[in-house]
């Protein structure tokens, strides 16, 4: 059985027509969605209710679905793999309006995401991912080969900083993770690409045996080669939506233009990962 999609733009992304996730789904159809990943980098379903136990089941097509290691957020009572993002009065959400790859400054950051609206303010909110594939395949031969022999180093330290802000849904935390050092250009485990692999607005600090000083003029002209308008898709939420995406070859950047007045309520999934190499 295959299944029916169409292109969300042509840099990145499909949208999966016609499947429940609620239902237990086929094996064909498992394959045929995660060949749909491989290729585009991130999915979209429409029109979805899940419950936390169905999205856990989904995720469990791509492999172990994991809890936040740094618990920054709280889960779903009885599924700690099911984080909460949450905005409403009182309560606003925390910020993650910048580029970045989930969770990188870990030793395995983790290969999917899965994000499930349940509340949105309508046309607010968007989420932006860019094709990190592309990214690097449109570099010259020669940064290329340069960035090819550097690592990166990743830190958690500006999301222990974000987590002490007053006010919003993230829990606070006070030790600041070891950082680790990957190779900017990562290969992808399953379909033997590879993709630039820094954050430089976020967890990207900087390149191995240089300082941030160094580091800093090469990070921007990368973030800027990514994040162009033709290598982006900008999803507009409704409630409903399941929007997912590969850490190993996308950023994604979450709008922030609504205010703790405009409830916005979503369930995110992540899958394990491996090293990067």
């Amino acid at each position: 059985m295959s299944i029916e999609t169409r292109d969300l733009t042509g840099g990145v992304g499909r949208e999966v027509l016609g499947v429940d996730l609620s239902e237990e789904l086929a094996d064909d159809v498992k394959d045929a969605i995660r060949e749909a990943l491989s290729s585009h980098c991130a999915l979209l379903f429409r029109g979805q209710s899940l419950q936390p136990q169905e999205q856990i089941r989904f995720t469990e097509i791509f492999g172990e679905p994991q809890p936040h290691p740094l618990k920054t957020r709280r889960t779903v009572d009885g599924f700690p793999q099911v984080l909460i993002l949450e905005n409403r009065p009182g309560k606003r959400g925390a910020p993650n309006d910048y580029w970045h790859s989930d969770i990188s400054h870990s030793k395995t950051p983790p290969s999917l995401s899965i994000l499930h609206s349940l509340k949105v303010p309508e046309g607010r909110g968007d989420t932006m991912i860019c094709n990190m594939y592309a990214a690097w395949e449109s570099l010259s031969d020669g940064m290329r080969e340069m960035l090819g022999k550097m690592r990166a180093e990743h830190s958690g330290e500006a999301t222990v900083r974000r987590s002490q802000i007053a006010g919003q849904d993230a829990l606070p935390l006070t030790d600041i993770p070891a950082p680790s050092m990957h190779p900017v250009g990562r290969t992808h485990p399953q379909t033997g690409r590879v993709a630039l692999f820094i954050n430089p607005e976020h967890f990207t600090t900087r390149f191995e045996d240089m300082t941030k000083e160094e580091s800093q003029p090469l990070m921007d002209f990368l973030n800027r080669h990514a994040t162009k308008p033709e290598n982006i898709y900008r999803h507009r939420w409704a409630v409903g939506d399941v929007l997912m995406w590969d850490n190993r070859c996308t950023m994604h950047y979450a709008v922030r233009d609504y205010d703790e007045s405009m409830p916005r309520l979503m369930h995110r999934t992540t899958v394990g990962g491996e090293v990067p190499v």
